[in-house]
């Protein structure tokens, strides 16, 4: 474990392989951690990469540095901390790669900051910028029913729910999301003392309000919050994944997300897969980092 100050935060985080090899960031998403590379960093690492796992915000042992900094979970948060942390450790551009909030860090910097992205891996919802100024319609029934964590975490009974039973209601989280995927006791618990963060609660729930409008944003990100709320084209070379499995973000015969992209992009579905790919289909999540390597 290594820590850096990047931003408001210092940042916790696994490196592995080779300290000259190209970068890589690999971000995890909620409810998760870290472990969720642990196998995809083994196979990039013996591949000569250097791969960078960041605890995000509000989780395992990344801290706050200031007790006044707002514990925002909001989408301009996640891709400004991205930004700092390559910042914090000198490193102009890498391959950014995650899933679910680190599939949103990852998008962020690639639409605002494209140099800073070699190449970009987002799962699940491929284009993960939220529309905030729509976030009120409703969707079809069967996806508000998926949704039912988002709107529960709107109300203090959800904030206490989450305070009181943050493990157990995580757990059930990957069971709903990942059906497939048969994790034991072992592989949750090293992943759920994560949560224990004495800011996972606040900056969860931040996160759940302000992306329905909700709840204000922390003031000193409203310009960035702006720019997203354009909605910009994520010009870097790109590769979704999309679990077939995924029981909050099914996937969709139809591509909703392509226009969003005005590079190289590939769409790939991942067979016995959930929401948690780089965890459940880590060759498929290495094989797509050394595609996006690869010179185009």
């Amino acid at each position: 474990m290594k820590s850096v100050a990047a931003g408001v935060l210092e940042v916790a985080y696994l490196e592995q392989g080779p300290a000259d090899g190209p970068p890589v960031i690999l971000l995890h998403g909620f409810p998760y951690d870290v472990h969720s590379y642990e196998y995809v960093a083994a196979q990039l690492s013996q591949q000569g990469f250097r791969c960078l796992i960041p605890y995000l915000r509000g989780y395992g042992p990344t801290r706050f540095l200031s007790k006044d900094t707002p514990r925002s979970g909001q989408q301009a948060a996640l891709g400004h901390d991205l930004r700092a942390f390559l910042d914090a450790l000198e490193i102009p551009q890498a391959i950014l790669a995650g899933y679910d909030w680190g599939g949103r860090a990852a998008c962020v910097v690639a639409a605002l900051w494209p140099e800073r992205a070699r190449g970009l891996i987002s799962c699940g919802t491929g284009y993960n910028i939220q529309d905030i100024a729509t976030a009120a319609s409703p969707a079809e029934p069967k996806q508000e029913r998926r949704f039912w964590y988002q709107y529960y975490f709107h109300s203090e009974r959800g904030r206490a729910g989450l305070a009181t039973n943050r493990h157990a209601l995580a757990r059930l989280l990957w069971e709903l999301w990942s059906p497939t995927w048969s994790f034991g006791e072992e592989t949750f618990n090293r992943s759920a003392s994560a949560f224990d963060n004495p800011d996972f609660v606040e900056v969860v729930i931040h996160s759940y309000r302000h992306r329905y409008g909700l709840v204000s944003g922390d003031p000193a990100l409203d310009s960035l919050e702006e720019k997203l709320a354009r909605q910009p084209a994520i010009s870097v070379p790109t590769i979704v994944l999309e679990g077939a499995d995924d029981d909050v973000d099914p996937w969709e015969e139809r591509d909703h997300h392509a226009a969003h992209f005005t590079g190289h992009y590939e769409r790939r579905v991942l067979p016995r897969t959930g929401h948690n790919p780089p965890q459940e289909s880590p060759d498929a999540f290495a094989q797509a980092v050394l595609d996006l390597a690869e010179p185009r």
